[in-house]
């Protein structure tokens, strides 16, 4: 079970990392503006959320393979994403990513408007005003964001089976190595892959909870 589980940890955390990068930047772009291309924009970036991870998958399979343009064109670059762990990685950071862009768009737009106004009378570009007091005075909203990204791509399943296959060794993740021990009809097997998986997402979140609270306990203090 240890690799699986070491694959589902690396895919997962990789997965976190370039849905925070993304996300943030998303939810800084959609941050209070309501036109036309916005919600367009908002429906595509949580269309994960309602879709099949099947369709999902497989849009991503259509997309990346090597019959599509950029399928090519990646692999003319020496990048194969289809059929290898790296193509869980991009199926979980998508599937992750609605989950970051709104949380951290909540937050972002609870911050008190009338500091960017004064941030913009003292000279403050936007990009200043964005990384000095809105993501500082946003981080909970972020925190969270990351925690519910880490936990749904520790998770994901139908989308990475789709584009990354179930190859032992390579790219089975450790639910999908459940689903292999269920197929086999190895229930034993499935129990405890199925226990560990739900024991370490269990000590993960806590610990980033406990984070959390360390982190806001650290800013009271410096406050007071």
């Amino acid at each position: 079970m240890l690799t699986p589980l070491l694959l589902s940890l690396r895919v997962a955390g990789l997965a976190t990392l370039f849905a925070i990068v993304f996300g943030v930047a998303i939810a800084a772009l959609l941050t209070r503006r309501h036109s036309a291309p916005a919600n367009v924009a908002d429906a595509v970036v949580n269309l994960p959320l309602v879709l099949p991870p099947t369709v999902l998958g497989y849009y991503l399979l259509v997309l990346l393979g090597a019959r599509s343009p950029l399928g090519a064109w990646l692999e003319s670059v020496g990048i194969e994403l289809v059929f290898t762990w790296q193509g869980a990685v991009v199926a979980a950071s998508i599937v992750a990513l609605p989950l970051v862009v709104g949380s951290t768009r909540a937050a972002l737009e609870a911050v008190d408007p009338d500091l960017r106004d004064v941030a913009r009378t003292l000279g403050q570009s936007n990009t200043a005003i964005f990384l000095t007091i809105m993501l500082p005075l946003a981080w909970r909203g972020l925190l969270a964001g990351g925690m519910l990204a880490f936990a749904r791509a520790l998770g994901e399943f139908g989308a990475t089976l789709m584009i990354a296959g179930n190859i032992p060794g390579r790219t089975q993740t450790l639910p999908i190595a459940i689903y292999d021990s269920v197929q086999a009809g190895d229930l034993a097997s499935a129990n405890r892959q199925a226990l560990l998986l739900t024991l370490v997402a269990v000590a993960l979140l806590v610990s980033m909870r406990y984070l959390g609270s360390a982190l806001a306990g650290r800013k009271m203090r410096d406050r007071g």
